[in-house]
């Protein structure tokens, strides 16, 4: 059994709220149904039960090992909607009908409970903000179409939205794969060189008692280093990891951590224009849609994926509430480029802002793409060159004491 906190209005119009212990919400509803209440809210709450609080664990723990839901499906399911919606297909039956063909699981349950919320007279915004899976953005956007009935627009919106989000993480993903697989290639080789290959070289060396130059004695030492402290850096390592981890978790951690990665060497200047990117075209998606100029910039800001752009964003706000023009506000927060700042001067005159941002994003993308394709080209010399480097050191360590040896014998 759980419990579940109601609120919603009987017969007569007036407001009623509770709590009732049972076994699922569709219980509830149908319970609440038959009192003759209408429910316009039902969340789960803590129960005093042991057995209740059992349940509830291991409802978490199950969920925990449902497959997640990824972009794919999220763009299957809007795509769906749009041809569904634009068909004239009932909502509820929609909803219903994705529910029991989708082979995602954690999809399929939070579809259901999405149509359950519809069923007790919610909308379908309201119902998709109980589900954790939709951000403030995909929200605003259902709503916004069932606002001016266009419903099936928001979800073809949101699926070139969410292509585009999948294109740049591809991107990104694929330039970063070759240095991260040789990063990774070399660290096992260092490990590898430094716990088994150079303790077995220096027992030889020792043997002879040679005077050992100067990269054999580095490499000794490092080995002897990593021997004898390597747990300990291994776990001051994990210990930092988690640490930082945890510090970045915090609102004051993540505003200072999004700064900085925007200020990193090579890669701050991608970093940001992915993240005007994705400013720009759900701003401009959001005001086709008929969204308030505030609204969208306050939801924008959120989901921007980077706390302290989304702060600039929120003087954006703050500036245009007190009368001021996007332009202005725009240049105040000093992160966009005079070329940008033009054009969205030029959309303000002619009154194609939403438009005059499409094309900002797709300079922003064009930007991004050149940016990856050169720092790709950057980093391949950088990483040929620390391996030469280690090679060489390794080679000048092991040989050298060698032909020494070699030519001490045969004198």
């Amino acid at each position: 059994m759980a419990l579940f906190e109601y609120s919603g209005r009987d017969t007569k119009g007036n407001l009623i709220s509770g709590s009732m212990e049972t076994s699922s919400l569709e219980t509830a509803m149908a319970d609440l149904r038959g009192r003759g209440i209408m429910p316009s809210k039902i969340v789960q709450g803590k129960s005093g039960s042991g057995i209740a609080w059992f349940d509830n664990l291991n409802k978490q723990f199950q969920d925990m090992q449902l497959p997640k839901i990824t972009d794919d499906d999220l763009i299957m399911f809007c795509r769906q909607m749009h041809a569904l919606m634009k068909s004239g297909i009932p909502l509820l039956r929609a909803i219903e009908g994705l529910g029991d063909s989708t082979r995602n699981e954690r999809l399929k349950r939070m579809l259901g409970g999405v149509s359950s919320q519809l069923q007790a007279g919610s909308d379908l915004a309201s119902s998709m903000a109980q589900q954790k899976e939709f951000d403030s953005l995909f929200i605003s956007m259902i709503r916004m179409g069932e606002a001016t009935g266009r419903l099936d627009q928001a979800f073809h919106q949101l699926v070139m939205h969410l292509e585009q989000e999948k294109d740049t993480k591809k991107r990104v993903v694929a330039t970063v794969r070759y240095p991260s697989f040789v990063i990774g290639a070399i660290a096992v080789a260092l490990l590898i060189i430094n716990l088994k290959v150079i303790p077995a070289f220096s027992t030889v060396f020792k043997q002879f008692g040679a005077d050992l130059p100067w990269p054999t004695k580095l490499l000794i030492g490092t080995s002897n280093f990593t021997l004898a402290y390597g747990w300990y850096l291994l776990a001051i390592a994990i210990a930092a990891f988690y640490g930082v981890r945890r510090y970045i978790s915090t609102e004051k951690g993540r505003w200072r951590w999004d700064r900085l990665k925007l200020k990193l060497p090579l890669v701050g200047g991608i970093f940001e224009r992915i993240t005007i990117s994705r400013f720009t075209r759900p701003f401009a998606m959001m005001l086709d849609a008929g969204v308030p100029l505030i609204q969208a910039l306050g939801v924008t800001g959120r989901t921007v994926g980077n706390a302290y752009v989304g702060g600039k964003i929120s003087s954006m706000t703050q500036g245009i509430e007190r009368g001021d023009s996007l332009l202005n506000t725009a240049a105040n927060t000093q992160m966009f480029t005079p070329l940008v700042l033009q054009m969205i001067a030029v959309g303000e005159e002619t009154g194609n802002v939403s438009e005059l941002l499409n094309d900002i994003s797709d300079f922003y993308d064009q930007e991004v793409d050149y940016d990856l394709k050169k720092l790709a080209e950057n980093i391949e010399p950088i990483l040929l060159a620390i391996m030469g480097a280690l090679v060489l050191i390794l080679a000048l360590g092991v040989f050298l004491p060698m032909w020494d040896l070699s030519s001490a014998a045969r004198g």
